[in-house]
């Protein structure tokens, strides 16, 4: 055998060898990359996508600590500042301490019928009342919502009032719902079939309300109407707002034909309140109202009036934290005469 033989048979050897080791050899899986959760900015500020999905999340809510005087105050359930006028539960306290958690979850993405909407939101109320009613968890609502068309558990547009505390437009304002809204900017028209369980004396009643709103420059208007059609009665309500020197003046009036679910305190009322914008952090909004022909009973409106006046401060102490305090003064027939109201503190995220 001749070196050349020799050496040819070695290269081929060491080949052969070289080739199973790398057969055997361990290769480490390269990671996946990881996914970031990414700002959705499609739907406004605050939304981030759910990772792995093109679904839009906003997660927002706040924490309130209010105390509110006034006569009754403790075991009345219109926490913003009791309203003897639309009634309360009898108290042997005139003051009351509560804290309140309220969370959010808005889910939305776009499809070919227009945004998807998913919302949910619920209230954590804590009170040192002895009574169970006063400290619950409350579901404030719960809907799906495509395009213009609304299912579930939501507030209705008789829970829009006015700026301030000293105003009430409304009676029972959140039900299980089917509504449509047409938006066409500066002009909005909808219609609304409201479950008024437990909201009247009868037990499965059915409302209709409708809504027309438009908007010019700093000015718009509602006008909204509603039927409940097991007490056979209604109510019309119109809302004014403007745009007027550093702040925003309102006037709303409501006519009923007598007490029905969507409203019942008076045959008719009338209202308005002033939103001064004092500085960028202080508001400060004097309101009144005055109630024609009381509710006596749950079918029928009465002879007796009444008036309020009051007014709220705002004040944002810094970046999500505020606080308001609200004073009103009530005069009606065939009561006493009183002052209540709230002070608040509230942290919003």
């Amino acid at each position: 055998m001749n070196i050349k033989s020799l050496l040819l048979g070695s290269a081929a050897a060491l080949a052969a060898v070289s080739g199973a080791q790398a057969a055997d050899a361990i290769v480490a899986a390269e990671p996946e990359p990881m996914e970031y959760v990414r700002v959705c900015d499609a739907f406004g500020t605050g939304y981030f996508y759910i990772p792995g999905t093109e679904t839009c999340l906003k997660i927002g809510g706040f924490i309130r600590f209010q105390t509110s005087f006034g006569r009754d105050a403790a075991d009345s359930r219109y926490r913003e500042g009791f309203d003897p006028i639309t009634g309360t539960d009898a108290s042997t306290s005139d003051w009351d301490a509560f804290s309140r958690a309220y969370i959010s979850f808005d889910a939305k993405s776009d499809t070919e019928y227009g945004t998807l909407t998913g919302f949910f939101a619920a209230e954590f109320n804590a009170d040192n009342d002895t009574d169970e009613g006063d400290s619950f968890i409350d579901v404030d609502e719960a809907y799906i919502q495509l395009g213009g068309l609304k299912a579930g558990f939501f507030y209705n547009w008789w829970d829009k009032g006015l700026n301030g505390e000293t105003d009430s437009l409304g009676n029972v304002t959140e039900f299980n719902s089917v509504a449509y809204l047409y938006d066409g900017g500066s002009f909005q028209a909808g219609l609304s079939i409201d479950e008024l369980e437990g909201a009247t004396t009868k037990a499965n009643g059915i409302g209709v309300s409708g809504i027309v709103s438009a908007s010019v420059g700093g000015v718009s208007f509602d006008l909204l109407g509603g039927y409940d059609s097991e007490l056979e009665e209604g109510a019309i309500r119109g809302l004014l707002s403007a745009d007027l020197g550093p702040g925003v003046f309102q006037l709303a009036g409501i006519w009923a034909s007598n007490p029905n679910a969507y409203w019942a305190a008076s045959e008719w009322t009338v209202a308005a309140s002033y939103r001064w914008n004092a500085t960028e952090k202080l508001a400060i909004t004097p309101g009144v109202q005055y109630f024609d022909n009381l509710q006596t009973s749950l079918v029928d409106f009465g002879n007796d009036d009444a008036w309020r006046a009051g007014v709220t401060v705002d004040y944002k102490i810094t970046e999500g934290l505020a606080t308001r305090v609200s004073v009103q003064y009530e005069d009606a027939d065939d009561a006493d005469d009183q002052v209540f109201g709230f002070v608040r503190l509230q942290r919003d995220f």
